[in-house]
């Protein structure tokens, strides 16, 4: 086998496993969406794959998890955190992987929010509504806010992904990209 397809599927492998954990008993919003897209557009030598495969998995994860009103707006922000890891993490270090997560983290609580919030019965539709619904999702729910949820499990799962594809590719030196010189 080519080392590329030992890269590619080592690579699926591992997002698709990561994606089973949302299938798991979790916290609010302790999930790894962020960190697949940001993990996928950082290592897939096909850039298309690295948006493709995370995406299928986190479909297939839903299909059994159930869909909801805001499912657009969570795959848009799927894919801006894609392009966001595409940018930031062309030559990825743990300070750039952090400063992404944070930032996705951020992005994504963003988008989501305003998507409950628009056309919403729960919130006026104001400025003061929409405000009302961001201090809502700041706002800790029996003991847990969804945001900082989503923070520290953005931080957590691109910790595990990277770090441990790092631990694996100076285990297995197939897994590491192939340098063309120019």
């Amino acid at each position: 086998m080519k080392p590329l397809q030992i890269r590619l599927i080592t690579l699926t492998t591992i997002v698709l496993a990561t994606a089973l954990f949302r299938l798991l008993p979790h916290w609010p919003n302790f999930t790894p969406i962020a960190a697949l897209a940001l993990f996928g557009a950082a290592t897939f030598d096909r850039k298309w794959l690295g948006l493709a495969i995370p995406l299928l998995a986190m479909l297939l994860s839903d299909t059994l998890i159930g869909f909801h009103g805001s499912m657009g707006a969570v795959y848009f922000s799927f894919g801006l955190t894609w392009l966001l890891g595409l940018y930031m993490l062309r030559k990825p270090s743990v300070g750039k992987i952090a400063a992404a997560s944070i930032t996705s983290s951020v992005l994504f609580f963003l988008i989501t929010n305003f998507a409950v919030w628009y056309g919403s019965s729960f919130y006026p539709q104001t400025g003061a509504g929409l405000l009302g619904c961001y201090v809502s999702g700041l706002a800790f729910y029996n003991g847990t806010s969804f945001f900082l949820n989503g923070l520290v499990g953005d931080l957590f799962f691109s910790g595990l992904l990277f770090g441990g594809y790092y631990l694996l590719q100076q285990r297995f030196g197939k897994l590491r990209p192939i340098r063309v010189e120019k």
